[in-house]
């Protein structure tokens, strides 16, 4: 028998699924069970030898908390002693009791879902006896217990008792439960030990019972569900809203996971990790902290970016796509002259006139400066301004100069005006003098280029000649080609046979 309900227990254990007791939604249980009555007392003990036979009864209970349930149990077996043919007694017991079940699964040590839900309980009730047997009797000589033999009796005692118990639940609204109970009557006359049946008698040790239980338990009742979504109110964190049941019974508007009464963004899909905010440019900062939601960016300049890297965002930098510096409005100053590149005529060159160098220190830099090794003005291109006295000359010259006819041979009516072109060329060791030969159209063309040239070298060796420098003087003949008048008027002819003097720096 013992083996039997043993092996009949782990049975049952073995296929369990998830499992629950009564709880909030359905707070009745009925059920039935099997169990077995193990004696201890004055004439012996079977505790837990399982040999006193099946029996089995129904039960309710009631859901009253987390922690607490009610339990009502009727109980219908036998028991008793028979290993002592001296003293031995049986007896069929029906035991009714009231019960309170101390549930582990409280949510203070498991949750009140658990797979396994152990339980402790104690109360009180009555048992109903009929029994017979074989008892002892105090008083013989010396003290020695006498045999006296009773007949079939029946009464019935006031218990109490506790016990302990694991409930598992086998489907949705079907538990499986295993339990032991103490019964300790408040009589000891159960085996017939002391007075004859129906008096109480006076060994030391009164008649207790132990009851094993294995049983089945239906729970009952429908869960409340206010806002009809399929999760019980008991579950629901949104009780009163339609939801999700993997949320709990929370509406998730957006579909992003994220239950709308925790969602930041209830209204537009986002992340988890955001509070259901999104990141739509995905830097990591979600869009309600972002400044640039669109573009990815950096944390530091609230999810703007910085292209080129240089701590001043897109959005400020002058030069976003070249690393540079904050007081430049994030540009470079490659040359290291104060001037940011952006604004650096010469960016890779260090200068001081926007930028580029100013060899001559005149203000006109060198890229512009006709002049660049001598300090000049802006208005003449960086070179220096030309004296009218000194213009004036050389415009006398253009047609001062006269030469033999048809010859290279300057006429001595001419020496005084190259005299003061020699006078200024010292003074101004500065200027450089181009010399341009020209004729007018009359006669051969190549003839008319020739005479042109040797007029203009006449010119050049006279200067040279008077302690000109030949490095600063340059001559060309240029013919017929750059007539300044008409050649079809002798006025006009004259005025095309000339030497111009051009001061060049």
């Amino acid at each position: 028998m013992k083996k039997l309900f043993i092996t009949g227990c782990m049975a049952l254990i073995a296929g369990l699924g998830t499992l629950q007791a009564q709880n909030a939604d359905a707070k009745w249980g009925v059920g039935v069970h099997v169990s077995t009555i193990d004696y201890k007392g004055d004439i012996g003990s079977n505790f837990f030898k399982f040999q006193n036979g099946i029996g089995g009864g129904v039960h309710v209970n009631r859901y009253l908390s987390p922690s607490f349930d009610a339990q009502g149990f009727i109980n219908y077996g036998k028991s008793g002693h028979t290993a002592d043919s001296l003293y031995n007694f049986s007896a069929t017991m029906l035991t009714a009791n009231l019960n309170l079940k101390y549930k582990f699964n409280n949510g203070y040590i498991f949750k009140e879902e658990a797979v396994i839900a152990p339980y402790l309980l104690a109360g009180f009730g009555e048992t109903f006896v009929q029994a017979q047997g074989v008892g002892k009797e105090i008083g013989g000589l010396g003290n020695v217990p006498n045999q006296q033999t009773y007949d079939k009796t029946t009464f019935s005692d006031l218990n109490v008792g506790a016990g302990i118990g694991i409930n598992f639940r086998l489907m949705e609204m079907l538990n499986l439960f295993v339990q032991t109970y103490y019964h300790y009557p408040l009589n000891d006359r159960y085996d017939g030990s002391g007075r004859p049946w129906g008096e109480f008698g006076n060994d030391k040790v009164n008649d207790r019972f132990l009851k094993h239980s294995l049983g089945l338990t239906l729970s009952l009742g429908k869960a409340k569900d206010t806002d009809g979504d399929g999760v019980p109110d008991s579950k629901d964190d949104c009780p009163e809203t339609a939801g999700l049941e993997a949320l709990n019974g929370c509406p998730d508007t957006d579909g992003d996971g994220v239950a709308d009464r925790m969602d930041a963004c209830p209204k537009v899909a986002g992340l988890e990790q955001f509070g259901g905010c999104p990141d739509t440019d995905g830097d990591g900062i979600p869009d309600t902290e972002d400044k640039c939601p669109k573009v990815a960016g950096v944390k530091d300049f609230g999810g703007c970016p910085d292209t080129d890297g240089d701590g001043v965002p897109d959005s400020e930098d002058v030069c976003p796509k070249v690393a540079g510096e904050a007081k430049w409005g994030g540009c470079a100053d490659s040359d290291g002259d104060g001037i940011p590149d952006n604004k650096d005529a010469c960016p890779n060159v260090s200068g001081t006139v926007n930028g580029c160098p100013d060899g001559d220190g005149d203000g006109v830099a060198d890229k512009d400066d006709i002049c660049p090794t001598v300090a000049g003005i802006a208005s003449n291109k960086g070179c220096p301004e030309v004296k009218q006295e000194d213009t004036k000359v050389l415009e006398e010259a253009l047609h001062g100069v006269k030469f033999e006819s048809s010859k290279d041979i300057i006429k001595s009516s001419s020496f005084a005006i190259l005299d003061n072109v020699v006078r200024i060329l010292k003074a101004h060791p500065e200027y450089k003098l181009n010399i341009d030969g020209h004729t007018d159209s009359q006669g051969d063309d190549k003839f008319n280029m020739d005479l042109s040239v040797k007029r203009a070298e006449a010119v050049k060796k006279y200067l040279v000649d008077h302690g000109i420098a030949d490095s600063r003087l340059t001559a060309e003949g240029h013919g017929e080609t750059v007539p300044v008048a008409t050649n079809d008027t002798a006025a006009g002819r004259a005025e095309n046979r000339r030497v111009e003097l051009k001061i060049q720096f």
